[in-house]
């Protein structure tokens, strides 16, 4: 067997995003490309370690199994890697994070740009998942450093506080809503809703609770970002939820109303989510130290 870094990194970019496009796209590489070395590594193994299906490609057993050492063997690389960057003065490395919808952007930005500034030496791989996910993976090796919602189920992996916001019910002046000062997720879907794009770990959170209530989200328009999720409400599209921080930052900008949510879930303490302490490597124990503080 012949595997260099390229195509082990390759290979757990295919698994994790479940489609070889997407890999070959997060490796920087064509697509052709990126299928030639999955094939050779095939080839070489003597054993199909994808399933490729219309929905996309999932790990055989035998994938599986060199999705685990490759994996280690990629952490391992960084470690080496580090630890003789410490030569050249200061911590250098690449720390990959994995942060839900919430603190990807409402927190996220202004800790990492001070981190960065304060680290020139080191860069942050920065992926949306969903909180679950995000466990799977961090536990996997997949990642460094996660940050999700403190309402999911961590196991063995460390966790520590990190913020604390809640979601809300935005509407423009003079909505049906508008007067209202609670309400619940279910009443919230019999209106129309202004949300983020089908890709956001949130807007799949919130698809996945309105499947529980067995009915649809009623989406007349998706965007990038809670703050253009706040714009087109306060023009009357229809309503919105959105993190109070997001309300808060947009205050005397635009003229919204505020419907707190009842739901047990709309409380969203986020926790930052690792391995080992101890078994990070330099950077990703500085970047976990930065976000604390």
């Amino acid at each position: 067997m012949r595997f260099d870094l390229t195509d082990l990194k390759l290979f757990c970019e295919v698994a994790d995003a479940g489609s070889i496009t997407r890999g070959a796209e997060r490796c920087a590489l064509a697509l052709a490309a990126a299928s030639t070395r999955i094939r050779a590594m095939e080839e070489s193994l003597g054993a199909t370690l994808l399933s490729r299906s219309r929905q996309g490609v999932t790990p055989t057993p035998a994938g599986l199994l060199l999705l685990k050492h490759a994996r280690a063997i990629i952490a391992q690389s960084a470690r080496l890697r580090e630890d003789l960057g410490a030569y050249a003065g200061g911590v250098s490395g690449e720390v990959k994070v994995l942060a839900n919808t919430n603190a990807l952007t409402e927190f996220l930005p202004e800790t990492l740009s001070s981190f960065l500034a304060s680290h020139p030496h080191v860069t942050v791989d920065l992926e949306e998942r969903l909180s679950d996910e995000i466990v799977g993976l961090i536990a996997e090796g997949a990642a460094d450093i996660g940050i999700v919602a403190g309402t999911v189920e961590v196991g063995a992996l460390e966790a520590f506080p990190f913020r604390s916001d809640r979601f809300v019910v935005v509407v423009g002046e003079g909505h049906d809503l508008s007067a209202r000062k609670t309400i619940s997720f279910s009443e919230v879907l019999d209106y129309d809703l202004v949300g983020l794009e089908r890709s956001s770990s949130l807007q799949r959170f919130l698809s996945a609770k309105a499947a529980r209530e067995g009915r649809p989200l009623r989406l007349r328009v998706q965007l990038r970002s809670f703050d253009a999720v706040c714009r087109l409400v306060g023009c009357g599209v229809g309503v919105g939820i959105v993190p109070r921080t997001t309300v808060q930052r947009n205050a005397g900008v635009l003229r919204l109303e505020v419907v707190e949510l009842t739901d047990d879930w709309a409380l969203r303490e986020l926790n930052i989510v690792v391995r080992a302490m101890d078994a990070l490597r330099p950077s990703a124990r500085e970047l976990v130290a930065s976000l604390r503080a």
